[in-house]
């Protein structure tokens, strides 16, 4: 069995994020991160390496055991449908709210309402919980224009700031969910490799009380 850990981070925000707190368990990569275009990166510790990847990858990864850890942000794990890996730390870091928003002083939608966005499991799952039908409408990315173009009369998006809402004439409704990122483990690796992997939870689990 190896003894190497590969820990799979999203790019972008959580990955920025997460950099800090893994250097305070001694895992620093060797590469900078900001000019070297590998998508492994090695570290100082020899038998640790940290891969990165599209967010909604992260879980897959973790799952089929391409990487034994990952972080990742709750909206992506919400939505994924697989059941092969633990969910044990919510690091509190890349954090923002799962938000239904629509057009500011719209009034009340009389028909099967249409809610534009990517978080399909997410969208259905919540009005499904209040008993509401509506219509959902897949999209990629910026589903702002969804309401503006009349493509829908509702998104279900994450937010931040809010201000991208307020510049295109859009308002929060209601609140779905709060995201902030997760650890995840591979089920699998979390017993065959507990001397390697409760270490790094247990060190996490301190950082993460010494924060709150």
């Amino acid at each position: 069995m190896s003894d190497k850990i590969t820990i799979a981070v999203s790019k972008g925000r959580i990955f920025d994020e997460a950099m800090p707190l893994l250097a305070q368990l001694d895992i620093v990569p060797r590469d900078d991160p900001v000019e070297s275009r590998k998508l492994i990166l090695e570290t100082n510790q020899a038998n640790i390496q940290i891969l990165i990847i599209r967010a909604t990858d992260v879980p897959t990864y973790v799952e089929r055991g391409a990487a034994e850890l990952g972080i990742a942000g709750k909206d992506v794990l919400m939505e994924y449908s697989g059941d092969g890996l633990y969910e044990p730390i919510d690091l509190g870091i890349a954090k923002c709210r799962m938000m239904l928003a629509g057009v500011k002083g719209a009034g009340p939608i009389t028909d099967r309402p249409r809610v534009a966005t990517k978080y399909i499991n997410i969208t259905r799952d919540y009005f499904a919980n209040k008993g509401q039908q509506v219509e959902i409408i897949k999209l990629y990315g910026s589903m702002e224009l969804g309401p503006v173009l009349g493509l829908s009369d509702w998104i279900v998006d994450l937010v931040d700031t809010g201000n991208t809402l307020k510049a295109n004439g859009l308002e929060t409704l209601e609140h779905i969910a709060d995201i902030s990122s997760r650890l995840i483990v591979n089920k699998a690796a979390m017993k065959m490799k507990p001397a390697l992997i409760k270490p790094i939870l247990n060190q996490l689990s301190d950082i993460i009380g010494n924060k709150e």
